[in-house]
């Protein structure tokens, strides 16, 4: 039993750290979104925040984005960001 999983303060930091990415998609262009291939559900999650205006469902949804992130890796949304910035 030498394998250690990650402790529940790791995981939650990986946790909060993919839905802080997540979190970074919400103000971009939606052709911009359109073209990093992203998950569908995502996607689609992404689009629905833009559209809410009450902070309380608009944090919701900012943590179900979070919760489509652990799904997803986030390596290529990372370059994709990247690119984007560059231009």
């Amino acid at each position: 039993m030498d394998e250690t999983k990650p402790s529940k303060s790791a995981r939650k930091r990986e946790y909060l750290e993919r839905q802080k990415l997540g979190e970074s998609l919400i103000p971009m262009q939606e052709t911009d979104l359109l073209g990093m291939g992203l998950d569908e559900d995502l996607l689609e999650a992404i689009l629905e925040a833009k559209r809410m205006k009450k902070h309380g469902a608009l944090r919701r949804q900012k943590q179900y984005i979070g919760k489509l992130m652990n799904r997803v890796d986030p390596e290529p949304i990372k370059a994709a960001l990247a690119r984007i910035d560059k231009l």
